[in-house]
C-alpha cells in the first residue's frame, strides 16, 4: 500500500510563551500543500525474520534509521499491537529536510495512518493524532492534513476554513538546513496583539504587514539570502510572502495568472515548487 505524506506552510507563527515542560507556546495556522514524499509499506516475505526492513531513496536521509520518525511511529504501534506482521518499507524523500516544511513530521503521521489502514487496527483519528504528538509537536497536524489553527505546542488543532486553491503558491528552498532547538533560543515570546485567524479574515494583500513569523527577523539576520528571497518574491508580484515555521523555506502567494519567472544565485541544490 503507497500513501503520500504532504507538506505544510505557516500562514504566520507567533511564539506566544515559554512553558514550564521546557517547550514552547506558540500560534500559527497550518496549511497543507502537495508537494508530497512517497511512503510504501508491504508485508514482509515470510523468510524475513526482521520485523521492520527500512529503505529509502530520493534525497539523502541524515542520522540513524532508529531516529527516522516513520521507524518511531512503526514501533510506537508494534508495542500496542504486537499482531501488525513483518514489514518492508521504503520512503522516497522528495520534501526538503530542515525546511520548516514539517515533511519529516509528515512522514512519522501518515506512517500511522497507512498501519491502521493496511492491518485494519480500527484505530480512532483522535488516538492517531494522540500516538503521533508523542513523535513530534506538528505530527498531530497531518492526521488531520487539513488547515487547521494550531495552539499549544502545536497539537491543539481547531479546523478554520482558510482556503488558498485560487492562488498559485511557490515555494523556495536554498538548501540552507536550521536547526529548530537554535531558531527557538534566539526567540522572546510575547502576545499578539491581533490573533492570527482575525488576520487570515482580512484581504491577502494586507498580511504584509499584519501576519508575522517571529523567526524571521532572528533568522534573516544569520541567513540574509533568506530575506533577499521574500523582497524578491514580492518585487516579482507576491501579494503576500513570509519564511514558513523555522526556516530555511520562503513561500509567496500570487495571482493564478502572475506566476513569475524567478531564479537565483544559489548553489545547484535549491529547490523551487509551485502548486
Amino acid at each position: 500500500m503507497i500513501c503520500f505524506p504532504t507538506c505544510k506552510i505557516n500562514l504566520g507563527l507567533r511564539i506566544t510563551q515559554k512553558r514550564a515542560d521546557g517547550f514552547h507556546a506558540l500560534e500559527t495556522v497550518f496549511y497543507p500543500l502537495s508537494l508530497t514524499d512517497a511512503l510504501e509499506i508491504i508485508t514482509a516475505d515470510a523468510d524475513i525474520t526482521a520485523p521492520l526492513t527500512f529503505t529509502s531513496s530520493g534525497l539523502a536521509i541524515n542520522g540513524d534509521t532508529s531516529d527516522n520518525l516513520c521507524c518511531k511511529a512503526y514501533w510506537l504501534l508494534k508495542k500496542d499491537f504486537p499482531n501488525i506482521p513483518n514489514i518492508k518499507m521504503h520512503l522516497h524523500k522528495n520534501i526538503p529536510m530542515g525546511a520548516g516544511l514539517g515533511g519529516g513530521s509528515s512522514d512519522g503521521a501518515f506512517t500511522l495512518t497507512l498501519l491502521n489502514q493496511l492491518f485494519d487496527l480500527q484505530i480512532s483519528q483522535n488516538k492517531l493524532m494522540q500516538y503521533a504528538l508523542t513523535l513530534g509537536s506538528d505530527c498531530p497536524f497531518f492526521i488531520l492534513n487539513s488547515p487547521a489553527f494550531a495552539t499549544g505546542r502545536g497539537e491543539i488543532l481547531t479546523p478554520t476554513n482558510v482556503n488558498l486553491d485560487g492562488y498559485s503558491i511557490v515555494i523556495i528552498n536554498p538548501g540552507i538546513g536550521i536547526s529548530t532547538k537554535t531558531a527557538f533560543s534566539f526567540i522572546t515570546p510575547k502576545q499578539p496583539s491581533t490573533h492570527i485567524p482575525e488576520i487570515l479574515q482580512l484581504p491577502i494583500s494586507s498580511w504584509r504587514d499584519t501576519l508575522i513569523n517571529d523567526f524571521e527577523v532572528p533568522i534573516f539576520q544569520a541567513y540574509p539570502e533568506l530575506e533577499n528571497i521574500k523582497e524578491t518574491l514580492y518585487q516579482k508580484g507576491a501579494l503576500y510572502a513570509a519564511m514558513t515555521g523555522t526556516g530555511s523555506t520562503v513561500y509567496g502567494i500570487f495571482e493564478t495568472n502572475n506566476i513569475p519567472e524567478i531564479s537565483f544565485d544559489f548553489p545547484s541544490n535549491y529547490f523551487v515548487f509551485i502548486q
